[in-house]
C-alpha cells in the first residue's frame, strides 16, 4: 500500500499541471463543477487503468470505501458515476492525454 500511495502522490504532482490547463475549456463547454468533477473523472480513468478495476460498480466502492489517487473517499451512486461517464465530454479526456506528456517537468526523468 505504500508503494501505491508513493506512486499516487507522484501522479497527482505530475498532473496537476495538465489538470489545471484543462478547466478552462472545462468551463468553456459550459460545464459546472460538479462532485464528479474534471479531477475526480481523471482520477477515474487513471484508476481503472492502473488498478485494473473491473467496472463502475467495483470502482463507486473504491471510492467510497478508500478514494482513489488524489480523491478523498466520497460515495455517491454507481447510476451517478455511470451516467456521468456516458455525458462527460470524450474531447476533454482527449485533451488531457494529449497534453499531460508536455506537462511532466524534465526534472522527473519522465519521457514527455
Amino acid at each position: 500500500m505504500v508503494e501505491d500511495e508513493v506512486i499516487a502522490f507522484q501522479l497527482e504532482q505530475l498532473l496537476t499541471p495538465a489538470i489545471t490547463s484543462q478547466e478552462n475549456y472545462y468551463r468553456q463547454l459550459g460545464l459546472r463543477d460538479r462532485i464528479l468533477n474534471l479531477p475526480l473523472m481523471v482520477a477515474a480513468v487513471l484508476t481503472l487503468l492502473w488498478r485494473d478495476v473491473a467496472g463502475v460498480t467495483e470502482l463507486t466502492r473504491m471510492l467510497a470505501r478508500e478514494g482513489f489517487l488524489w480523491c478523498r473517499p466520497l460515495e455517491v451512486s454507481q447510476q451517478a458515476i455511470s451516467q456521468r461517464f456516458l455525458t462527460f465530454p470524450a474531447q476533454l479526456f482527449a485533451e488531457f492525454f494529449f497534453q499531460a506528456p508536455s506537462k511532466i517537468p524534465l526534472t522527473t526523468g519522465l519521457q514527455p
